[in-house]
C-alpha cells in the first residue's frame, strides 16, 4: 500500500469547538508542516460570519 502523504483533519470554530459546523481539509502527513496546527478563516453559517477555524483531533476510527 502506498504511503499516505495527507491526513484528513477537521476544522472547528475556535470560539466554539463543539459547534455542529466543521470543515474537512487535507494536511500533510509528514515533514515540518505536519507539526504546525492548521487554522483558517471559514464561513460559519451559525453566526453568519467568517471566523477562525482550528484543527480538532478526529476519533481514531475515522482515519
Amino acid at each position: 500500500m502506498a504511503k499516505k502523504t495527507h491526513v484528513k483533519v477537521r476544522l472547528v470554530p475556535e470560539s466554539k469547538p463543539d459547534s455542529p459546523f466543521f470543515y474537512y481539509v487535507k494536511k500533510p502527513a509528514g515533514g515540518e508542516k505536519a507539526k504546525v496546527k492548521l487554522s483558517a478563516k471559514k464561513y460559519n453559517p451559525e453566526t453568519r460570519k467568517h471566523e477562525t477555524f482550528v484543527e480538532k483531533k478526529l476519533p481514531p476510527h475515522s482515519k
